[in-house]
């Protein structure tokens, strides 16, 4: 399964969100963030109009995997370099991979980047 790790700053629209996704190769069935992210309504919208569930990732689960990408920002506050690409593989499973590292949304508000999961 491809799953699409998003992270997201408050002002994030939907479009920011899908925009992010389609960037980074989209074709996921899954969006995953983190747990304090997952009820906004932003990514709530988003993940209907793309016809997806979201799927919240604790921090221990962030900080378990290995990210290409190092914001200094993202990892104070989620013990992880990349929220985007810490989420969609700790929600794709043991195993799983990136496509490529996490791309932002044209209004830059938003990053998404996508996991493939080793059954893939």
């Amino acid at each position: 399964m491809r799953v699409a790790g998003v992270g997201f700053r408050g002002a994030a629209t939907p479009e920011s969100l899908i925009d992010a996704v389609t960037r980074a190769g989209g074709g996921a069935g899954l969006l995953a963030t983190a747990e304090e992210k997952s009820g906004a309504a932003a990514l709530q919208e988003a993940a209907r109009r793309m016809g997806l569930s979201v799927r919240t990732v604790g921090r221990a689960d962030l900080a378990a995997q290995q990210v290409p990408t190092r914001s200094a920002r993202v990892a104070e506050r989620f013990g992880t370099g990349s929220l985007a690409e810490a989420a969609a593989l700790a929600a794709a499973g043991p195993g799983a991979r990136l496509l490529g590292p996490r791309v932002v949304s044209g209004d830059g508000l938003a990053t998404a980047a996508i996991a493939i999961g080793r059954d893939e």
